[in-house]
Protein backbone atom coordinates (compact mmCIF):
# COMPACT_ATOMS: atom_id res chain seq x y z
CA UNK A 1 0.00 0.00 0.00
CA UNK A 2 1.17 3.54 -1.12
CA UNK A 3 1.07 6.48 1.09
CA UNK A 4 0.42 9.11 -1.42
CA UNK A 5 -1.94 9.57 -4.46
CA UNK A 6 -2.41 11.80 -7.29
CA UNK A 7 -6.35 12.19 -8.12
CA UNK A 8 -8.54 13.93 -10.37
CA UNK A 9 -11.36 15.85 -9.64
CA UNK A 10 -13.79 15.75 -13.02
CA UNK A 11 -16.28 19.01 -12.32
CA UNK A 12 -18.39 18.04 -15.54
CA UNK A 13 -22.08 19.06 -16.87
CA UNK A 14 -23.75 15.83 -16.23
CA UNK A 15 -26.57 16.40 -18.42
CA UNK A 16 -26.95 13.59 -20.53
CA UNK A 17 -30.02 14.44 -22.62
CA UNK A 18 -31.10 10.65 -22.57
CA UNK A 19 -27.72 10.04 -24.81
CA UNK A 20 -25.26 7.59 -22.96
CA UNK A 21 -23.13 7.13 -25.63
CA UNK A 22 -22.23 10.88 -25.56
CA UNK A 23 -22.26 10.79 -21.97
CA UNK A 24 -19.49 7.73 -21.69
CA UNK A 25 -17.42 9.66 -24.98
CA UNK A 26 -17.25 12.75 -22.24
CA UNK A 27 -15.90 10.87 -19.26
CA UNK A 28 -13.46 8.67 -21.14
CA UNK A 29 -12.30 11.89 -22.45
CA UNK A 30 -11.67 13.33 -18.88
CA UNK A 31 -10.41 10.26 -17.90
CA UNK A 32 -8.00 10.00 -21.16
CA UNK A 33 -6.49 13.95 -19.96
CA UNK A 34 -6.42 12.88 -16.37
CA UNK A 35 -4.18 10.27 -17.35
CA UNK A 36 -2.09 12.84 -19.31
CA UNK A 37 -1.87 14.98 -16.24
CA UNK A 38 -0.49 11.75 -14.34
CA UNK A 39 -3.48 11.17 -12.16
CA UNK A 40 -3.99 7.39 -10.64
CA UNK A 41 -7.06 7.88 -9.79
CA UNK A 42 -10.16 10.13 -11.42
CA UNK A 43 -13.20 10.77 -9.47
CA UNK A 44 -16.48 12.30 -11.13
CA UNK A 45 -19.83 13.40 -9.49
CA UNK A 46 -22.84 11.80 -8.67
CA UNK A 47 -25.32 10.40 -11.48
CA UNK A 48 -22.26 11.48 -13.91
CA UNK A 49 -23.40 9.18 -16.79
CA UNK A 50 -27.55 10.11 -16.24
CA UNK A 51 -27.70 13.49 -14.99
CA UNK A 52 -30.15 14.23 -12.30
CA UNK A 53 -33.17 13.70 -14.38
CA UNK A 54 -31.81 10.08 -15.15
CA UNK A 55 -32.29 10.22 -18.58
CA UNK A 56 -30.87 7.28 -20.14
CA UNK A 57 -31.68 3.50 -19.13
CA UNK A 58 -30.16 1.83 -16.21
CA UNK A 59 -26.74 0.43 -16.05
CA UNK A 60 -25.41 -3.11 -14.24
CA UNK A 61 -22.65 -1.59 -11.81
CA UNK A 62 -20.72 -4.46 -14.22
CA UNK A 63 -21.92 -2.96 -17.48
CA UNK A 64 -18.60 -3.03 -19.55
CA UNK A 65 -18.72 0.45 -20.42
CA UNK A 66 -18.03 1.38 -16.66
CA UNK A 67 -15.49 -1.32 -16.08
CA UNK A 68 -13.45 -0.35 -19.64
CA UNK A 69 -13.13 3.03 -17.81
CA UNK A 70 -10.56 1.89 -15.49
CA UNK A 71 -7.87 0.29 -18.01
CA UNK A 72 -4.23 1.07 -19.04
CA UNK A 73 -3.74 2.01 -15.03
CA UNK A 74 -6.30 4.41 -14.11
CA UNK A 75 -8.90 3.90 -11.42
CA UNK A 76 -12.11 5.17 -11.33
CA UNK A 77 -15.10 6.67 -9.33
CA UNK A 78 -18.28 6.77 -11.35
CA UNK A 79 -21.65 7.91 -10.76
CA UNK A 80 -24.53 6.06 -12.61
CA UNK A 81 -28.06 4.89 -12.40
CA UNK A 82 -27.46 1.40 -11.22
CA UNK A 83 -29.94 -1.41 -12.60
CA UNK A 84 -30.66 -3.52 -9.62
CA UNK A 85 -33.24 -5.91 -10.64
CA UNK A 86 -36.98 -4.88 -9.42
CA UNK A 87 -35.01 -1.79 -8.05
CA UNK A 88 -33.13 0.91 -9.31
CA UNK A 89 -30.69 2.93 -7.15
CA UNK A 90 -28.22 5.60 -7.34
CA UNK A 91 -24.94 4.32 -7.39
CA UNK A 92 -21.09 4.98 -7.44
CA UNK A 93 -18.61 2.18 -8.78
CA UNK A 94 -15.12 2.27 -7.82
CA UNK A 95 -13.46 0.76 -10.66
CA UNK A 96 -9.93 -0.35 -11.02
CA UNK A 97 -8.15 -2.88 -13.29
CA UNK A 98 -11.85 -3.48 -15.57
CA UNK A 99 -13.28 -4.66 -12.89
CA UNK A 100 -15.73 -3.14 -10.09
CA UNK A 101 -14.35 -3.47 -6.95
CA UNK A 102 -16.48 -1.29 -4.90
CA UNK A 103 -20.11 0.11 -5.34
CA UNK A 104 -21.81 2.28 -3.07
CA UNK A 105 -25.77 2.73 -3.42
CA UNK A 106 -26.72 6.80 -2.11
CA UNK A 107 -28.59 5.66 1.80
CA UNK A 108 -30.42 8.62 2.18
CA UNK A 109 -32.15 10.41 -0.69
CA UNK A 110 -33.47 13.80 -0.11
CA UNK A 111 -37.74 13.79 -1.45
CA UNK A 112 -38.11 17.72 -0.29
CA UNK A 113 -38.05 20.94 -1.92
CA UNK A 114 -37.27 20.66 -5.73
CA UNK A 115 -35.90 16.78 -4.88
CA UNK A 116 -38.26 13.95 -5.31
CA UNK A 117 -35.19 11.22 -5.25
CA UNK A 118 -37.53 8.34 -3.67
CA UNK A 119 -40.00 8.61 -6.27
CA UNK A 120 -36.97 7.38 -8.82
CA UNK A 121 -34.71 5.39 -6.62
CA UNK A 122 -34.66 3.06 -3.46
CA UNK A 123 -32.49 3.87 -0.82
CA UNK A 124 -29.18 1.82 -0.38
CA UNK A 125 -28.80 -0.56 2.62
CA UNK A 126 -25.08 -0.51 4.03
CA UNK A 127 -22.07 1.87 4.11
CA UNK A 128 -19.13 0.07 4.35
CA UNK A 129 -15.00 0.72 3.84
CA UNK A 130 -13.02 -0.26 1.59
CA UNK A 131 -9.19 -1.22 1.24
CA UNK A 132 -7.69 0.20 -1.72
CA UNK A 133 -4.19 0.35 -3.04
CA UNK A 134 -3.95 3.54 -2.16
CA UNK A 135 -5.12 3.59 1.12
CA UNK A 136 -8.60 2.63 2.94
CA UNK A 137 -11.87 4.46 1.47
CA UNK A 138 -15.45 5.54 2.15
CA UNK A 139 -18.03 6.72 -0.42
CA UNK A 140 -21.01 9.39 0.31
CA UNK A 141 -23.19 10.68 -1.89
CA UNK A 142 -24.20 14.13 -1.57
CA UNK A 143 -26.89 14.18 0.97
CA UNK A 144 -25.13 10.62 2.76
CA UNK A 145 -22.73 13.18 3.51
CA UNK A 146 -25.41 15.57 5.81
CA UNK A 147 -26.26 13.12 7.90
CA UNK A 148 -23.52 13.00 10.46
CA UNK A 149 -23.90 9.35 11.53
CA UNK A 150 -22.37 8.24 8.36
CA UNK A 151 -18.94 9.99 8.33
CA UNK A 152 -18.55 8.95 11.92
CA UNK A 153 -19.25 4.94 10.63
CA UNK A 154 -17.07 5.13 7.84
CA UNK A 155 -14.16 6.86 9.73
CA UNK A 156 -15.05 4.07 12.60
CA UNK A 157 -14.51 1.43 9.72
CA UNK A 158 -11.28 2.74 8.89
CA UNK A 159 -11.53 5.43 5.84
CA UNK A 160 -8.60 7.55 5.93
CA UNK A 161 -9.89 8.95 2.47
CA UNK A 162 -13.91 10.32 2.11
CA UNK A 163 -15.11 10.29 -1.60
CA UNK A 164 -18.27 12.54 -2.14
CA UNK A 165 -19.22 12.79 -5.20
CA UNK A 166 -22.58 15.26 -5.66
CA UNK A 167 -25.19 17.13 -7.41
CA UNK A 168 -25.84 20.22 -5.40
CA UNK A 169 -27.37 23.02 -6.78
CA UNK A 170 -28.08 26.63 -5.93
CA UNK A 171 -31.04 29.05 -5.93
CA UNK A 172 -33.53 26.96 -4.19
CA UNK A 173 -35.35 26.78 -1.01
CA UNK A 174 -35.76 29.24 1.49
CA UNK A 175 -33.74 32.33 1.48
CA UNK A 176 -31.89 31.41 4.44
CA UNK A 177 -30.23 27.88 2.98
CA UNK A 178 -26.99 28.65 1.35
CA UNK A 179 -26.03 25.79 0.55
CA UNK A 180 -22.76 26.72 -0.92
CA UNK A 181 -21.78 27.64 2.91
CA UNK A 182 -23.77 24.05 4.00
CA UNK A 183 -21.21 22.77 1.81
CA UNK A 184 -18.49 24.93 3.36
CA UNK A 185 -18.78 24.27 6.71
CA UNK A 186 -19.95 21.00 6.55
CA UNK A 187 -16.85 19.66 4.54
CA UNK A 188 -14.36 21.21 6.95
CA UNK A 189 -16.43 19.46 10.04
CA UNK A 190 -16.13 16.16 8.24
CA UNK A 191 -12.48 16.52 7.21
CA UNK A 192 -11.27 17.99 10.85
CA UNK A 193 -13.58 16.03 13.20
CA UNK A 194 -13.22 12.57 11.62
CA UNK A 195 -9.20 13.39 10.71
CA UNK A 196 -10.18 12.10 7.42
CA UNK A 197 -8.68 13.52 3.35
CA UNK A 198 -12.16 14.41 1.87
CA UNK A 199 -12.56 14.36 -1.71
CA UNK A 200 -15.58 16.50 -2.87
CA UNK A 201 -16.55 16.40 -6.43
CA UNK A 202 -19.34 18.18 -7.71
CA UNK A 203 -21.27 18.90 -11.46
CA UNK A 204 -21.82 22.05 -12.87
CA UNK A 205 -25.02 23.16 -15.44
CA UNK A 206 -28.18 23.83 -15.75
CA UNK A 207 -30.44 20.66 -15.85
CA UNK A 208 -34.46 21.23 -15.43
CA UNK A 209 -34.41 24.96 -14.20
CA UNK A 210 -31.30 24.09 -11.76
CA UNK A 211 -28.25 25.33 -11.92
CA UNK A 212 -25.40 23.20 -10.66
CA UNK A 213 -22.07 25.30 -8.81
CA UNK A 214 -19.03 23.02 -8.98
CA UNK A 215 -16.56 24.32 -6.48
CA UNK A 216 -14.86 20.41 -5.92
CA UNK A 217 -12.11 20.31 -3.61
CA UNK A 218 -9.68 18.59 -1.65
CA UNK A 219 -9.46 19.03 2.43
CA UNK A 220 -6.99 17.71 4.35
CA UNK A 221 -7.38 15.99 7.99
CA UNK A 222 -7.02 19.19 9.34
CA UNK A 223 -9.11 20.74 7.42
CA UNK A 224 -7.39 23.16 5.54
CA UNK A 225 -8.64 22.74 1.77
CA UNK A 226 -5.53 21.77 0.02
CA UNK A 227 -7.26 22.44 -3.64
CA UNK A 228 -10.22 23.81 -5.09
CA UNK A 229 -11.89 23.30 -8.61
CA UNK A 230 -13.75 27.61 -9.81
CA UNK A 231 -17.58 27.95 -9.04
CA UNK A 232 -19.84 27.29 -12.00
CA UNK A 233 -17.80 25.95 -15.23
CA UNK A 234 -16.41 22.18 -16.07
CA UNK A 235 -12.88 21.92 -14.32
CA UNK A 236 -9.98 18.89 -14.31
CA UNK A 237 -8.53 19.64 -10.50
CA UNK A 238 -5.28 17.56 -10.25
CA UNK A 239 -4.00 17.52 -6.28
CA UNK A 240 -2.03 15.00 -4.42
CA UNK A 241 -3.14 13.19 -1.43
CA UNK A 242 -0.37 11.68 1.36
CA UNK A 243 -2.10 9.04 3.25
CA UNK A 244 0.16 9.13 5.88
CA UNK A 245 -0.95 12.42 7.04
CA UNK A 246 -4.36 11.33 8.08
CA UNK A 247 -2.81 8.69 9.88
CA UNK A 248 -0.71 10.91 11.77
CA UNK A 249 -3.46 13.00 12.88
CA UNK A 250 -5.30 10.57 14.40
CA UNK A 251 -2.28 9.38 16.22
CA UNK A 252 -1.55 13.00 17.64
CA UNK A 253 -5.13 13.83 18.53
CA UNK A 254 -6.80 10.18 18.61
CA UNK A 255 -10.90 11.52 18.56
CA UNK A 256 -11.61 8.57 16.91
CA UNK A 257 -10.16 5.84 19.30
CA UNK A 258 -12.23 5.69 21.60
CA UNK A 259 -16.14 5.27 20.40
CA UNK A 260 -18.16 3.06 22.43
CA UNK A 261 -19.58 1.05 20.07
CA UNK A 262 -21.73 -0.76 22.56
CA UNK A 263 -23.01 2.35 24.30
CA UNK A 264 -24.18 4.00 21.38
CA UNK A 265 -25.60 0.61 20.16
CA UNK A 266 -27.71 0.18 23.16
CA UNK A 267 -28.78 3.95 22.84
CA UNK A 268 -29.96 3.31 19.11
CA UNK A 269 -31.93 0.29 20.37
CA UNK A 270 -33.69 2.52 23.13
CA UNK A 271 -35.05 5.23 20.69
CA UNK A 272 -36.08 2.42 18.10
CA UNK A 273 -38.07 0.73 20.77
CA UNK A 274 -39.17 4.14 21.71
CA UNK A 275 -40.70 4.78 18.19
CA UNK A 276 -37.88 5.76 16.25
CA UNK A 277 -37.47 5.11 13.00
CA UNK A 278 -35.55 1.74 12.46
Amino acid sequence: MRDEMKIALAQLDCASEGELAKSFDTVRNFVDEAAELGAELTIFPELSLHGYALEGGPLPATDTRLTDLSRDGMVVLAGFREDGGIRQYNAAGYYTGGHLHHAHRKLYLPNYLVWEERKRASPGQSLQAFDTRFGRMAVLICNDAWQPVLPWLAAQDGAEVMLIPANSAAGFGPESLDVMDYWDQLLTFVARMHQSWVVFVNRVGDEDGTRFWGGSRVIDPSGQVTAQAPFWHPSLLVADIDIEQCRRRRHEIPLLAEARLGLIEREVQRLIREGGDA
